[in-house]
């Protein structure tokens, strides 16, 4: 038999081959944000360290809320390790469920201490400093040949960070002039006295943790940082990059964080 509507009965085949894979797209879309969220947790708690605000996270932020996790950035004082960990714990109380608690650089010590707060069920370290219970930044740095040199503070006990070519030299070498201008302005002056205050109970103790080691960065030498990471026995990954992988590599460090969630308790 002549098919006098070939048009007709191909306009139909191809309604339904697009409805199919309408269908088919669904749910492989919906199996993929249900691989995301379960069964980890879904809140994110962003710690800043050093010489910096909460602004350092912006690009991982915008990566980890695509992706359906609620997210909230601390911002420090950078007056002490108590002010710090009070600041965090206040965040951390805010949040409806489980959390996973992020800190880069000198906020790994606060989030060690801050960490031991009951709905925290990882801690995920970046370039971070992780002193034992009884031990200080100070001491930890001691113990590893690596002091604190060259950042001297002023009259009032802060030391600063303000001018942008030794913001770079230190903190930022991989990133552009016109960031690290921004990065410079806006630093927060670090009180002293805070690298010498001590852990009470280090919270990598009980729960999992994970490190990315920063290979290149002149802030936290990358042989400190792999031994802090087997000390603590994190999960770890490596990237090479300076201090502030959080802008140089948003999309490796938002995964890394995305990945500790999935697999957080």
């Amino acid at each position: 038999m002549f098919d006098f509507f070939p048009s007709r009965r191909t306009a139909v085949l191809a309604r339904i081959l697009a409805l199919s894979f309408t269908a088919t797209t669904t749910v492989l879309a919906t199996s993929a944000w249900a691989a995301e969220r379960a069964p980890g947790v879904k809140n994110i708690v962003l710690v800043h360290g050093a010489f910096a605000d909460g602004g350092i996270w912006s690009d991982v932020i915008r990566l980890l809320q695509a992706r359906g996790y609620h997210v909230t950035a601390v911002q420090n004082p950078l007056t002490s390790l108590a002010d710090d960990v009070e600041a965090t714990r206040r965040v951390l109380a805010r949040q409806e469920g489980n959390v996973l608690l992020v800190g880069h650089s000198w906020a790994g010590a606060v989030v060690t201490q801050a960490g031991n707060a009951a709905n925290v069920k990882g801690i995920v370290y970046l370039s971070a400093l992780a002193p034992d219970s009884n031990e200080s930044v100070a001491e930890l740095l001691k113990k590893r040949d690596a002091p604190m040199e060259g950042l001297l503070p002023d009259e009032n006990g802060l030391v600063w960070l303000d001018d942008p070519t030794v913001f770079a030299h230190v903190m930022a070498g991989d990133v552009s002039r016109k960031r690290v201008a921004v990065l410079a302005a806006t630093q927060q002056p670090m009180a002293a006295k805070a690298f010498s205050e001590s852990i009470t109970h280090a919270a990598w103790l009980d729960k999992p943790s994970w490190y990315l080691v920063t290979q290149g960065d002149n802030a936290l030498a990358t042989h400190v940082q792999e031994w802090i990471a087997k000390h603590i026995g994190a999960k770890t990954a490596t990237i090479k990059s300076s201090h502030m992988s959080m802008i140089t590599h948003p999309y490796f460090v938002a995964d890394l964080i995305a990945k500790a969630a999935r697999e957080a308790r």
